[in-house]
């Protein structure tokens, strides 16, 4: 019976992750995009999104945060 239980768990876990929004962010140390010193991550949740602060969790449940005194360059897109 808890084999039963645990594959209907397991199968239930799946489905929400499936199910659950992830978010593109792309952050820029300059003003323009696309150059080599951008970085792209694939986030499970976006803890705090301000002018100068952006703080978020990566899809290995990382928590990554950037911060700066003359504000940040970021794109969130949703997937």
């Amino acid at each position: 019976m808890s084999k039963i239980v645990n594959a209907l768990l397991s199968i239930a876990k799946w489905l929400w992750h499936k199910f659950k929004t992830r978010y593109q962010i792309t952050v820029s140390f300059n003003k323009e995009y696309g150059d080599s010193d951008d970085k792209t991550y694939i986030s499970k949740k976006i803890i705090t999104k301000k002018e100068k602060h952006l703080k978020f969790r990566n899809e290995k449940n990382r928590e990554i945060e950037y911060r700066s005194s003359g504000g940040l360059n970021y794109i969130i897109e949703e997937l």
